[in-house]
């Protein structure tokens, strides 16, 4: 690995980041590093209560955790600046699941294969589609997946009933989805029609959880082709995205353009507003009742019901969804990675997976935890949510995808200041080509 420079080792002593390799400190210790930070705290108590665990199961064997109290946005950088080096890197790592292939191309990460195939659970328990988190472009999986989730329509069924909207909506085609959020706008003109994530603070969710679930959804049908390993530039489902943002927010179907340039519009206001009855349509992920129950919205069930995203035209297979979820992986600078694969076994119990999953909201990655009945209790909808993994789809988990996830999120801030949707996914596919290279696109 790296040397250490002295460099590193005074980023290191600014950011307190502790030189955590267990490997230098005690040869019978792991270090294990994840993030701590508002609706992560979850994490830390599993962290905690897995310690605990792992300890008592292997007497003489100790960890230490290592949590990183920072915003998501900075947890990733944090955490890869402990990995440049041995002395601080952990054996241990939590990282979110579109990250593997970077952290892989930059030597991170240490395959884990060999160890997944002595481990039963594996090809008896996790749900097929889930594995493809933890691979690289490789082929060969780094991290095994703790949680996934899904993506669809969530909406108010009294403010349905109340602007004569069905109960029991399942919208066919992208029309059908505006049509009811004009309907609402029209009856009740303080409600939101329809709330998606479209400010520059919303990040990631911009590209995966709007744009991505409509580009998905088109002919098109892919940011990644995988068979012939090309980006898909110029895109018209990508163009058509585009249109149905701009149509959207051209109509005032979606939240202000205030709201959408407000940076603590999804912190302060998003699930306030759905408390109170003024969302109609909010296209989300399967966790956002978890994160409705941590804020006190304990009887969002009277009111909120979940619908699939459809395709835009009604197409096969008729409905969309992504997937994205967090993995837990082995440091390549690990000394002990038996210990360190050890610590993942206990932590991704079938117990400790519903317990976290019960709490967070999150969808489990394992088949036997998705069938306990404790996770009914915490959440009726869970079912409906784990249903979708069977047609799922995941990011490109390539080095260059945070470079045209960045591109994307421009693009909608472009089409949000009424820029032509045409005219915007022309720029989009200039600049994606300059980040893959041309040789690496075909059109779609």
């Amino acid at each position: 690995m790296r040397r250490r420079t002295a460099l590193a080792a005074i980023l290191t002593a600014a950011l307190g980041l502790s030189a955590c390799g267990g490997s230098a400190e005690d040869p019978n210790t792991i270090t294990v590093a994840y993030h701590r930070y508002g609706n992560t705290l979850q994490v830390d108590a599993l962290m905690q209560r897995v310690k605990q665990q792992y300890e008592q199961a292997n007497p003489g064997k100790f960890v230490k955790l290592d949590p990183v109290v920072a915003p998501e946005s900075e947890y990733l950088s944090k955490l890869q600046l402990r990995m440049r080096s041995e002395s601080t890197a952990p054996d241990v790592l939590y990282e979110d699941s579109f990250n593997v292939n970077s952290d892989v191309e930059a030597g991170y990460l240490l395959a884990l294969d060999d160890r997944l195939a002595r481990w039963p659970d594996w090809n008896s328990s996790y749900i097929g589609t889930t594995k493809q988190a933890g691979k690289a472009a490789d082929g060969r999986i780094y991290g095994v997946p703790l949680d996934t989730d899904t993506r669809g329509l969530w909406y108010d069924r009294k403010l349905f009933a109340e602007v004569g909207l069905p109960e029991e909506w399942k919208p066919r085609t992208w029309e059908d989805i505006l049509a009811a959020a004009r309907q609402i706008k029209q009856k009740r003109p303080d409600a939101i029609g329809i709330d998606m994530p479209l400010g520059k603070a919303e990040g990631e969710s911009v590209s995966m959880q709007t744009v991505e679930m409509l580009l998905y959804g088109t002919e098109t049908g892919t940011l990644y082709d995988e068979q012939q390993r090309k980006w898909v530039v110029p895109s018209k489902g990508f163009t058509d995205a585009m249109g149905f943002i701009s149509t959207a927010v051209g109509e005032n179907l979606t939240q202000s353009k205030p709201q959408i340039a407000d940076a603590q519009y999804d912190k302060n206001q998003r699930d306030q507003l759905a408390r109170e009855g003024k969302v109609g349509i909010r296209l989300d992920g399967s966790f956002a009742s978890g994160n409705w129950q941590d804020s006190g919205w304990t009887d969002w069930t009277k009111t909120m019901s979940a619908t699939p995203m459809p395709t835009q035209f009604g197409q096969a297979p008729g409905t969309v969804t992504l997937s994205g979820g967090w993995v837990l992986a082995v440091s390549a600078a690990s000394d002990k990675p038996d210990d360190s694969f050890a610590f993942i076994q206990q932590a991704l119990s079938v117990d400790n997976v519903v317990q976290y999953s019960a709490a967070t909201g999150n969808l489990p990655a394992r088949a036997d935890a998705a069938a306990d009945p404790r996770l009914t209790e915490a959440n009726p909808l869970n079912q409906f949510w784990i249903v979708l993994l069977a047609n799922t789809h995941y990011r490109p988990a390539l080095p260059e995808y945070p470079k045209v996830s960045e591109e994307i999120q421009k693009s909608v801030l472009d089409v949000v200041a009424g820029r032509p949707p045409a005219e915007v996914s022309d720029q989009w596919s200039q600049q994606v080509s300059r980040i893959v290279e041309p040789a690496n696109t075909r059109a779609g």
